[in-house]
């Protein structure tokens, strides 16, 4: 079971499966909790915090046990999944669209914060929190965005 959450229920196989190698598994485990957190707007900023809220509950106890012999393997996406909830907490469509290209950056190329938070904080809570530093980033392009529109 903490495999199939790990991996947001699968998402974090697919390329594996298709290209034999994990890389940019990250990317496609975000795209589809971007389809949810798509889904879940017209609910309200309520529902999308409680979606983010257990999805990193679910990453800290999914993770805990994989992270102390595994660190964070590339199969191993509900933490970015819980960076693009907060990438596009609260935000419409163009603005979410825009925060989750920048939380995407911001993991994939480590930048301040990021790079601390997952060099520096051990097991689970590491692997958590580089995407949530990362999908502040995004948070903050995606309330830019909703200002300038």
């Amino acid at each position: 079971m903490s495999r199939l959450i790990a991996s947001f229920f699968g998402t974090g196989l697919i390329l594996r499966r298709i290209r034999g190698r994990d890389i940019g598994s990250g990317t496609v485990g975000s795209l589809f909790a971007l389809a949810a957190a798509i889904a879940v707007e017209p609910l309200g900023v309520a529902w999308q915090a409680g979606l983010l809220i257990a999805t990193c509950l679910a990453c800290l106890l999914s993770v805990r046990s994989i992270a102390v012999t595994d660190g964070d393997p590339g199969w191993v996406v509900i933490d970015e999944a819980a960076g693009t909830f907060l990438a596009t907490l609260g935000l419409g469509l163009v603005p979410a669209l825009v925060g989750w290209a920048v939380f995407r950056l911001a993991d994939i190329f480590k930048i301040p914060g990021v790079a601390w938070a997952e060099s520096e904080l051990p097991g689970a809570v590491g692997v958590l929190a580089d995407d949530l530093m990362a999908g502040l980033y995004g948070l903050a392009a995606g309330l830019l965005t909703t200002a300038l529109l």
